[in-house]
């Protein structure tokens, strides 16, 4: 694939298609990770089949994006990488990605979240991106700090998990 916007030389983001159906499915309905997002039940198949086929890719009508990141030279789906809460006046959106479990420790997670932050500097004007994920995330964290994320404060007992609570950390990165 061209070098764009949305790639660099190892992956490049694109928008959700039917062909992802199988795999949207297992990622969403696996229960593993429903602590780092907000998922309490699971999605049917005829759920994520009506959101592909009414995605809007206008963040400025939707308030929210969701990529598929996909492998360069394979075309192979490796994860999701999503902005959500857009604020367009204060030009603030949140970001959340998911690498699949086989292809994790790979640095696609830092090329993704890269590529999202040129796409949301550069075409959206956007002046802060957000992040929160748990204290214990070492690999969240990690790739956050990576890509020019800093530490913005904390959540205390923010992530049930089971029955406890984790602390979540805010991360932030501010383009100027």
């Amino acid at each position: 694939m061209a070098q764009s916007l949305l790639s660099n030389e190892r992956i490049y983001l694109r928008a959700p298609e039917p062909a992802d159906l199988d795999k949207l499915y297992f990622w969403e309905n696996d229960t593993s990770l429903w602590n780092a997002g907000n998922a309490v039940a699971p999605y049917s198949r005829k759920q994520l089949w009506d959101y592909i086929e009414s995605y809007d890719a206008d963040i400025f009508t939707s308030r929210q994006l969701r990529f598929i990141i996909a492998e360069n030279g394979t075309n192979t789906p490796v994860g999701t990488i999503d902005l959500y809460d857009f604020d367009p006046v204060n030009r603030h959106v949140s970001i959340g990605i998911l690498i699949a479990e086989q292809h994790r420790g790979k640095g696609l997670g830092s090329h993704a979240l890269n590529v999202l932050c040129e796409y949301c500097r550069i075409h959206l004007g956007i002046h802060s991106l957000m992040a929160v994920t748990g204290k214990d995330n070492a690999a969240g964290l990690k790739v956050f700090k990576s890509c020019g994320f800093s530490t913005s404060g904390s959540l205390k007992s923010w992530i049930r998990q089971g029955k406890s609570y984790q602390d979540a950390v805010i991360m932030q990165r501010l383009f100027e």
